[in-house]
């Protein structure tokens, strides 16, 4: 049997578009969807190989269930102009690479391919459609199948009965009676899948059940009875016709020769680097013809296999021994642990992976125990051979998110050492403003879909742990995530070590930075337990208090979390006038308006300290208590180092950064940070960094004087726009000066200013022209920056870091400003955030070489803070400020603001 493969363009658009994160190159152009669909495509000859194919997609304009039902697709947005840009160039690189292109007018993509499909099948072929709509269901039978490569879901026959509860035979009746709401077509009203395959299994199809309508009974009977003479309608919308007379035949539908030349113009405007390479070193042949070959037996797989691929699973001291001898003798080890658990502090090892080379590399499991699974090596007599090498500087590590992985071996003893490289650092350093999972990585730098841990262990209340998974599946997955790191690492490095600036960044901040987030992690913090149960009462008792204060404001009782009955409120009851609206037209009650109302009305006020206060409640006096770890006594929170883009660290579990420090409650929680007996908190911050940072950058001869000078500089500021003294500046103008001053730099506009300073816009905008008239090197250093931007794509910190602004030349308006504004203030925070990090790694190697107990315990924004013996204070206080002041030379001067205390908040 021959074989047709069919491919619903138009389907697999709308889905990649979704899917992805938003792609754009450096001109500003999206690319996602046209990437997630070639690389679908990429692989599907390769999968599924055919004599014929084709990728079809819907042409423009009416078809005739339009003029059957003109409220098709009615309920249907325009499409998003980010994804008609890409259109155009998909198609274009879908003829390059040999496909078939089919949009026939007048008919739907999804008439055209069950024409094609009921075609092949008379001429005794065997068709694949590839598609992620469930509508295709009804074409399929012994000799057509589905295939959806964006969820690897297969349906046959009996697939499709299994998923839906009924045979293809009956899909249309199932979809009628169910209706389409994507393509605006009613179902039956109130009635479900389980409704209508219930029906369907009693009454055998949509005619019969409509013939003894009569005889069921309920509210879904009346609705039945209701839509008796929508039904034939709605059944002949959904139906695929597959006899109408189309201009191509099966036979026409042959894959050509690619264009590589065409292609490689289309990699490189859209940046597909990955591929572009493999054009000029043919290390993936671009030409989409596949053999004319019969179908394989294992064409209907999940994942096909890789026949490069040389996996295998350690069961026997033979085999161990044999990867022992390999990873001694390999220049770098590529490792990876499979555990019990995300948290690191208390995840313990179930198996380990290793590769030493692309496509060979094995799983050792160790604590797999389900029923009837294989004998496994002893666990401790395994680690006690693996120790030694893991733990040698000599034998270089590589891995993805190894500081996880350093935190699970040091679970069992062991303490990972010679960490060469990252993957996810790596990824990190090249393209910030993306997604860096693994996963994530495979497809976009490989073109390989990896195997996913939803689809070994399940996914939501059905997920068994790893340990339950049996050896066999368990040893494929963790196998391909330690070959798919080397490989990785062999597309990624080579891109880092090519750029002098990127590579810096990686080598001496990132890389060394892992080490130290690891053992800060490790080292805790102490937390008064007693005094957070004290203060959570108080603040419960405040919120008890501010609802009755609420209560009777609003003449009654009400619940002041629902968004709905505070409109009833605010709006309907006190007749207050909305001020903006929700996505579904109901008056807005977010935080901006009841902010803007506060101004003057009294309720509103209540009701914002009321969700500050239960916030506080529920994040941090509730919840830290409950995260003490029962082993360390001590609260230990996981920094990401690869999440923002500008390049600070994200903490989570608690989430440290978000404790509020300009409310006494706020302050309080940090009270309850304290140092154990013997010892002190020390907290080191940089003072006003993003402003020195920006006089440097920009060399504006007035902020940089002002520093130079040691002056204030909001003082400052407020002497050179209000026209006066630096004596006579009142404490309103500085705090006018101060919200100028850091506003700028976020790109804050005229009507941003005015709100937060509660003044009219005129006058806003004056006192910008003012400040940009006195310091008019931030005025030119903010337009060369958006100019750059737009130019390249990104802006860059004082140490190289790329800053990547997608949308800085967005056709939108206002994404586009909002890439401007980070465009301006990215190589301030971005910078920031580097001299931090070298701060860090200054300060831990110092503590090293002198032998010091002392310890970093928490880095928060611009601040370290660490806990100090007694013994060591002066040492330390002394020493602090010169390590995080040398990591850098500026134009002005570095300042470190150094505090002492028993706890967090009295270092201030």
């Amino acid at each position: 049997m021959k074989t047709l493969l069919l491919v619903d363009g138009s389907s697999y658009l709308y889905r990649a578009f979704h899917a992805l994160p938003d792609l754009r190159n450096k001109a500003g152009e999206p690319t996602g969807a046209l990437y997630g669909v070639l690389n679908m495509l990429r692989r599907l000859h390769k999968d599924y190989p055919a004599d014929y194919s084709a990728c079809v997609f819907d042409a423009k304009g009416k078809t005739f269930r339009d003029d059957i039902y003109p409220e098709y697709k009615a309920n249907r947005p325009a499409m998003p102009e980010d994804l008609s840009q890409q259109i155009s160039p998909l198609h274009e690189a879908i003829k390059a690479m040999g496909w078939p292109l089919l949009m026939i007018d007048g008919v739907e993509a999804d008439d055209v391919i069950g024409c094609l499909a009921k075609h092949a099948e008379s001429q005794g072929m065997q068709v694949v459609i590839s598609t992620g709509d469930k509508d295709m269901a009804q074409l399929v039978t012994p000799n057509v199948k589905l295939v959806n490569t964006m969820t690897n879901e297969v349906l046959d026959e009996a697939g499709v009965e299994a998923k839906f509860g009924i045979p293809p035979s009956l899909i249309v009746d199932y979809l009628t009676l169910i209706g389409d709401n994507v393509d605006n077509v009613p179902g039956v009203e109130k009635v479900g899948p389980k409704t209508a395959v219930k029906w369907l299994t009693q009454h055998g199809s949509l005619d019969h059940i409509m013939a003894n309508a009569a005889a069921i009974s309920g509210v879904v009977g009346d609705n039945l009875r209701k839509a008796l003479d929508w039904l034939p309608t709605g059944r002949e919308l959904i139906t695929i016709r597959c006899k109408l007379d189309l201009p191509q035949v099966v036979t026409d539908l042959i894959s050509q020769p690619a264009d590589n030349a065409k292609l490689a113009e289309i990699y490189e405007r859209f940046e597909f680097k990955t591929w572009r390479r493999e054009l000029d070193t043919g290390a993936t042949p671009a030409v989409a013809a596949p053999p004319l070959s019969p179908v394989s037996g294992d064409l209907f797989s999940t994942h096909p296999a890789n026949t490069n691929r040389d996996f295998e699973t350690i069961l026997d001291q033979a085999s161990l021994d044999k990867w022992l001898l390999l990873l001694k003798s390999a220049p770098l080890i590529t490792f990876d642990t499979e555990t019990t658990s995300l948290d690191p502090m208390q995840a313990k090892l179930v198996g380990m992976s290793f590769s030493v080379e692309a496509g060979k590399a094995a799983y050792l499991p160790l604590a797999h125990d389900y029923t009837g699974a294989p004998q496994q090596l002893d666990f401790q007599a395994v680690l006690q051979q693996l120790k030694p090498i893991l733990e040698d500087t000599a034998l270089l590590k590589l891995g993805q998110n190894l500081k996880y992985d350093k935190h699970v071996l040091a679970n069992h003893g062991i303490k990972l050492q010679g960490i060469k490289h990252d993957t996810l650092l790596q990824s990190y350093v090249l393209e910030s403003h993306r997604t860096h999972g693994m996963d994530d990585l495979a497809m976009r730098h490989l073109g390989v879909q990896t195997i996913t841990y939803e689809e070994i262990a399940g996914k939501g209340a059905k997920q068994v742990p790893f340990s339950q998974v049996s050896i066999e599946i368990a040893s494929e997955y963790a196998a391909e995530d330690a070959d798919i790191t080397l490989q990785l690492h062999q597309a990624l490095y080579p891109q880092v070590e090519a750029d002098e600036k990127l590579e810096f960044v990686y080598r001496h901040i990132e890389m060394p930075l892992l080490d130290i987030l690891y053992t800060i992690e490790r080292n805790g913090v102490l937390i008064d337990q007693a005094m957070l149960q004290a203060q959570s009462h108080e603040l419960g008792q405040k919120l008890l208090d501010l609802e009755q204060q609420a209560y009777t404001l609003a003449g009654q009782p009400f619940n002041l979390g629902s968004p709905k009955q505070l409109q009833e409120i605010l709006f309907g009851k006190l007749g207050i006038k909305p001020l903006k609206k929700t996505p579904s037209g109901a008056p807005s009650t977010d935080e901006d308006v009841l902010q803007e109302l506060a101004l003057d009305y009294p309720l509103p006020k209540i009701l914002l300290e009321y969700r500050g206060l239960a916030k506080l409640k529920s994040t941090y006096t509730d919840k830290l208590p409950r995260m003490i770890n029962p082993d360390t006594q001590r609260v230990h929170t996981s920094y990401s180092q690869a999440v923002a883009i500008t390049g600070r660290l994200a903490s989570s579990d608690p989430n440290l950064q978000n404790i509020p420090v300009r409310t006494a409650e706020g302050r309080r929680i940090r009270e309850a940070f304290i140092a154990p007996a013997g010892a002190h908190i020390i907290s080191a911050d940089y003072s006003q960094i993003e402003l020195r940072i920006m006089a440097h950058l920009s060399q504006d001869e007035g902020l940089l004087s002002a520093f130079a000078k040691g002056e204030d500089i909001h003082r400052a500021t407020a002497a050179e726009i209000f026209s006066v003294t630096r004596d006579e500046v009142n404490s309103e103008q500085r705090r006018y000066a101060k919200v100028i001053n850091f506003g700028l730099i976020y790109g804050m506009s005229a009507f941003g200013l005015a709100q937060n300073l509660n003044i009219e816009r005129s006058a806003a905008q004056n006192y910008i022209d003012r400040y940009f008239a006195r310091y008019p090197g931030v005025r030119e250093y903010m337009q060369n920056t958006r100019l750059l931007a737009k130019e390249q794509g990104y802006v860059e910190t004082l140490f190289g870091r790329r800053l990547w602004v997608p949308e800085i030349n967005s056709p939108n308006g206002m994404r586009r400003a909002g890439a401007e504004r980070a465009a301006i203030n990215a190589p301030m925070q971005g910078t920031a955030a580097d001299l931090i990090k070298l701060a860090m790694i200054s300060v831990d190697r110092w503590l090293r070489e002198q032998q010091l107990q002392s310890k970093l315990i928490m880095q928060v924004h611009d601040e370290l803070v660490l806990e100090v013996p007694e013994t060591e204070l002066e040492l330390v206080k002394q020493q602090l400020p010169r390590l995080m002041q040398d990591v850098a030379t500026l134009d002005v001067p570095l300042l470190t603001e150094v505090g002492v205390g028993s706890n967090w908040e009295a270092a201030h």
